[in-house]
C-alpha cells in the first residue's frame, strides 16, 4: 500500500512527532494529527481514478496512514448511501448519509478499522477504550478480525444490545456506574499496569483518519461539490474534525474548491458543552455536569478535541445547536413514517437541529443540507404502536 505520511503534528502547538511510532496525546495533552505529502500525492493520484474504484473507505488508501497491505483489517465495508428526504425538505434539499450500513451498524467502524490496523502495524496487542455503545462493538469486531485483545468499559445504562454485541464479538466488557468520562478515567489510570493501549476518542491519532473518510466519500458522492451544510451529532466530535481535515486535503490536491459547508455540531440539551462554549465565544469547553440524554452516543461531558470542533464550526460559519430528547423522539417517528428511513436517536437529533437552523435563518433558501445518521435505528428501543388482535 502506498502512503504519503510525513509526520504527526500537535493540533494545538504544531509540534512535529515522528510517524511509524506509538503515540497517544501530544506533550501538550492535545490530539495528534497525521500529515501527508499532498504535493507528492497530487503527482501520482487522480480524482477520476479514485472515483472508479469500488468498495468501502479503504479505496482512499493513499489518504490513510497504513503502510502495509497485510495490516489492513476489513469486514466488508461499503459506501454508505445518500438518501434524499423530499417530503420533508421545505423548498431545500435534504439528504441523510446512512452510516448504519457499515459493519457493526455504525460509523464507528471507520475510525476503529484504522485504529486497529495501525495497532497491528505498530505491534500493539491489547486495546482498551471507553464507549457509550457503538464504538465498543466496532473495536471488538475489528480486534477479533486482527487477532488482538480488546477491553471495553461502558456506562451501566449503555443500550443493552451494544453491551451484548460487544461481548459476543470477543471483547472483555465492564459496566461502570458512571458516565463515559468515568470509563475513560479508569482506562487511562489502568492502561499501564494492565498492558492496555488507550484507544479513547482523539487520544490516539488514527481514529480521526478513519472518520475523515466520511468527508472523502460524501465529496465523491456529490460529484466533488460539497453540500451547503452538514449537521453532525457531536459527542467527541471525531467525525466533524475528520471531515474538516478531509476537505482541506482535497482542496490542497485541487479536487474541490475553497467553498466549505456550514458545519453544525448537534448536541442534546442535557449534555451540551460544545453548544455552551460556542455561545460564550470560548475556545475550550468546560465539562458538562450531570449529563443526561436518551441519545447515548452524544452523552459526552468533555471532548478532548473541543477546540478543534469549535474551530471548524466557526471557520465554516456554522453553529452548535442543542435539541431536546422529546424532539428527538418525535423526529425519529416523523422521518420513519414519512420517508421509510429509521434514524438512530443521534441521527434524529440532526433533523431537529436542521429545522432549528432553518427557523433561525442560518441556512440560505434552497440550500443542500446533509444529516448524518450515525448508526442503524434497529439498535435502539422503539415505541410500540401496534394493536393486539385476538
Amino acid at each position: 500500500m502506498q502512503t504519503f505520511v510525513t509526520h504527526l503534528e500537535c493540533s494545538l502547538t504544531g509540534e512535529h512527532y515522528p510517524a511509524d511510532r506509538v503515540h497517544g496525546l501530544s506533550a501538550s495533552g492535545k490530539p495528534l494529527l497525521v500529515r501527508y505529502d499532498l504535493d507528492a500525492m497530487a503527482e501520482v493520484l487522480e480524482r477520476e481514478e479514485v472515483s472508479r474504484r469500488e468498495g468501502g473507505f479503504w479505496r482512499y488508501r493513499e489518504f490513510l496512514p497504513v503502510r502495509f497491505d497485510a495490516n489492513v483489517v476489513t469486514l466488508g465495508e461499503v459506501t454508505t448511501p445518500l438518501i434524499r428526504l423530499p417530503s420533508l425538505e421545505e423548498n431545500d434539499e435534504l439528504w441523510v448519509k446512512d452510516e448504519g450500513r457499515l459493519p457493526t451498524g455504525s460509523f464507528k467502524a471507520r475510525g476503529l478499522a484504522l485504529a486497529v490496523a495501525m495497532a497491528r502495524e505498530l505491534g500493539l496487542k491489547h486495546l482498551a477504550m471507553p464507549t457509550n455503545g457503538n464504538a465498543g462493538a466496532a473495536l471488538a469486531a475489528y480486534a477479533a478480525k486482527a487477532d488482538l485483545r480488546a477491553t471495553v468499559l461502558c456506562p451501566a445504562d449503555t443500550p443493552e444490545i451494544n453491551i451484548r454485541e460487544t461481548s459476543e464479538l470477543g471483547a472483555r466488557v465492564f459496566r461502570v456506574n458512571g458516565l463515559i468520562s468515568d470509563c475513560g478515567r479508569i482506562v487511562g489510570e489502568r492502561a499501564q499496569d494492565q498492558g492496555w493501549f488507550d484507544l479513547s476518542t482523539l487520544k490516539e491519532p488514527y481514529r480521526i483518519e478513519g472518520k475523515k473518510t466520511m468527508g472523502l466519500e460524501l465529496a465523491q458522492q456529490f460529484d466533488w461539490q460539497l453540500p451547503d451544510a452538514i449537521f453532525y451529532p457531536t459527542g467527541g466530535g471525531t467525525g466533524l474534525i475528520g471531515m474538516w481535515k478531509a476537505f482541506a486535503e482535497l482542496e490542497a490536491l485541487g479536487w474541490i474548491d475553497s467553498r466549505r459547508p456550514k458545519m453544525f455540531a448537534v448536541q442534546a440539551e442535557g449534555c451540551a458543552p460544545i453548544v455552551r462554549a460556542f455561545a460564550a465565544g470560548e475556545e475550550f469547553a468546560e465539562p458538562w455536569q450531570d449529563a443526561q440524554t436518551m441519545a447515548a452516543g452524544i452523552r459526552v461531558p468533555a471532548a478532548v478535541g473541543d477546540f478543534l470542533i469549535l474551530r471548524a464550526v466557526r471557520e465554516s460559519g456554522g453553529a452548535a445547536l442543542a435539541v431536546s430528547d422529546e424532539d428527538i423522539i418525535a423526529a425519529r417517528s416523523q422521518v420513519a413514517a414519512a420517508e421509510g428511513t429509521l434514524l438512530c436517536p443521534e441521527g434524529a437529533a440532526t433533523f431537529v437541529a436542521w429545522r432549528q437552523a432553518k427557523a433561525a435563518g442560518l441556512l440560505d433558501e434552497g440550500s443542500r443540507s446533509l444529516l448524518f445518521n450515525c448508526a442503524t435505528g434497529l439498535k435502539y428501543p422503539l415505541t410500540d404502536h401496534s394493536t393486539m388482535l385476538d
